[in-house]
């Protein structure tokens, strides 16, 4: 291992960090090397001591954490160690943790804030209250030769907090306990499907055709095949081969990717849950989908009431269902159930100054309108249901209802949060669609879905009327820890090189 000593000269660094650099020095020269310590026995974290004070008054404990505060006073100091739970104050005397050789020399001049130590010492409350531990021991197990942004400033450029996420993470709590509620988020979804006997499988991120949905993949070459492969953008043809293998309850929570811009709700790649349940339609979907935002208002949020960047959202009661149709009448005024033909349609998007292109159908305009003047409208959690077909290759018909699907799209805050339907199982059919996505590849719409022979050959084996529904986890903790972009949410958002 290279000596961190010597990877700079003192001219290439400032004067704070020189004096770092020096110390570290000092203390290997001394046989005080910190990073030669491979290992420290910890005991207890400082929630653990906190929370249950009365039970560990006395008693020795050993923590372990980073030092974020320092002050000294003569013979006796007081640290402040943050490790995963919180941080702890802790009482430092001369005569307790070494004598003065230690206190002076090593303890006083050569330990940092930013440094990581280990306390042992007798759980304690000071005169002012505080619960600390009474130091016998402390050891500098990494040291930082860096300096942490200031105490009162913390890390205030949002670029570098998702640039230095560490750091990020050291000097914001909220951002630790975002990611904490994240974890949390995840595994109350797990929980809520293994109790519905859905069955977590995992799908091949490399795919030689991308599909599943409407988007553009990331293509990389396999060098030992020699032929170019795609990032998955879904995860939903091979659930489904999974449900004509007879595994009837399946579910995938993973990162998926998709060549497509970024902005405060998109990342190139993000995380998404999509399940499938054999024998359910999509309102089976909707009464699961509105089931996991329910639980996770319970088991995370603690309340059915939440408020996200100044709208008071309600989830105890049912959520609302309106169809396309039924959601463009009410909001933009316009009936598409008494427009018949595709020139009307035309005519009446015109009339609304919706911009379409020449290959739109009656449906692709529906969806035009739903987008300008519906969407941005439904606040409340809301199922809007019955897709027009153009949009929804992969979707069953609406046997009642010539043009439209048995689709719904989850809405919250006028964005979407799941996606689902009763599934197109139907391989003649199928292929009729990927056909027309062909078509519209061919036009020059690179989200257009390509054709999947072998996903073709699994439905013509049989798939039973079937249920599935994707949905996007990201978002999902964005509204329950009051987040205003996926970036906040995202451990290592995806970023422009500095040097681009």
């Amino acid at each position: 291992m290279e000596n961190v000593n010597t990877e700079k000269t003192a001219d290439e660094l400032n004067e704070l960090l020189r004096i770092r650099r020096e110390k570290l020095d000092t203390l290997q020269s001394m046989g005080q090397d910190p990073f030669r310590i491979v290992k420290a026995e910890v005991t207890n974290h400082s929630a653990e001591i906190k929370d249950n004070f009365e039970a560990m008054e006395n008693q020795t404990v050993t923590i372990a954490g980073r030092l974020m505060s320092k002050r000294v006073m003569g013979k006796a100091s007081f640290i402040n160690v943050q490790d995963r739970d919180g941080s702890i104050q802790c009482y430092i005397t001369r005569d307790d943790v070494g004598g003065a050789e230690f206190y002076n020399n090593i303890f006083k001049k050569l330990i940092d804030i930013g440094d990581i130590v280990s306390v042992t010492g007798f759980v304690f409350k000071t005169k002012t209250g505080e619960i600390s531990v009474h130091a016998s021991d402390i050891t500098l197990l990494s040291k930082s030769l860096q300096i942490l942004p200031e105490k009162y400033h913390g890390l205030a450029n949002k670029d570098l907090r998702y640039r230095q996420r560490y750091v990020d993470l050291i000097v914001n709590s909220e951002t630790k306990e975002t990611f904490k509620r994240r974890s949390k988020i995840i595994s109350t979804i797990r929980e809520y499907l293994d109790s519905l006997d859905f069955l977590e499988v995992e799908t091949p991120m490399l795919q030689t055709i991308p599909g599943g949905a409407a988007a553009r993949p990331f293509i990389t070459h396999h060098n030992a095949l020699d032929i170019d492969m795609y990032m998955r953008i879904a995860l939903e043809l091979p659930l489904k081969r999974l449900i004509v293998g007879g595994m009837e309850r399946v579910y995938e929570i993973g990162r998926v990717f998709r060549n497509e811009g970024m902005d405060m709700k998109h990342n190139p790649e993000f995380t998404l849950m999509e399940l499938y349940q054999a024998y359910t339609d999509y309102h089976g979907m909707m009464d699961i989908t509105e089931g996991i935002i329910k639980e996770c208002c319970k088991k995370v949020a603690g309340t059915y009431h939440i408020n996200y960047q100044g709208s008071e959202l309600d989830f105890e009661k049912p959520f609302e269902r309106i169809t396309m149709v039924e959601a463009v009448k009410k909001y933009a005024g316009v009936d598409f159930d008494n427009i018949n033909t595709l020139e009307e349609a035309r005519e009446e998007a015109k009339k609304h100054n919706i911009e379409y292109e020449p290959h739109h159908l009656k449906g692709d305009i529906l969806n035009l309108f739903f987008e300008e003047f519906v969407e941005e409208k439904l606040i409340q959690p809301t199922f809007l249901m019955d897709h027009p077909i153009e949009i929804s290759p992969l979707t069953k018909k609406k046997y009642d209802k010539e043009g439209y699907v048995e689709r719904f799209e989850l809405f919250i805050v006028g964005r979407e949060f799941a996606n689902a339907y009763s599934e197109l199982n139907d391989p003649i059919d199928q292929r009729q669609r990927f056909l027309r996505q062909e078509e519209l590849r061919n036009l020059g719409d690179e989200e257009a879905n390509m054709i999947d022979e072998d996903f073709l050959t699994a439905l013509e084996y049989g798939m039973p009327p079937t249920g599935g529904m994707g949905m996007g986890i990201d978002r999902l903790v964005m509204l329950f820890t009051n987040a205003p972009t996926i970036r906040d949410v995202l451990l290592f958002p995806t970023m422009k090189p500095i040097d681009k």
